[in-house]
């Protein structure tokens, strides 16, 4: 299975993602996924398969509590600072 990182996508598009993700009960990476098929004219080809990939983390998704939640943000944030000397 292939990755892509996608940036510089508008608040509106962000907005949509957030909401499909919410409504259907799946992660922001599994609505963006269904967002890319439809807009590419393909169907959905997880078919209910809860072992598809992309999708084996789903039932994670909103167990953990709100200290659980900011311990884990708090520990990333290191990674949100670019070594600029890194890509000289």
């Amino acid at each position: 299975m292939n990755q892509l990182t996608v940036r510089g996508f508008d608040d509106e598009l962000d907005a949509i993602m957030r909401r499909l993700a919410r409504q259907e009960g799946i992660s922001l990476n599994q609505a963006a996924l269904r967002l890319l098929r439809k807009g590419a004219g393909l169907t959905d080809n997880s078919n209910g398969n809860p072992n598809a990939i992309g999708t084996s983390l789903d039932d994670l998704f909103g167990t953990w509590s709100q200290d659980e939640a900011e311990s884990f943000d708090a520990a990333l944030e290191v990674f949100g600072t670019v070594d600029e000397a890194a890509w000289s």
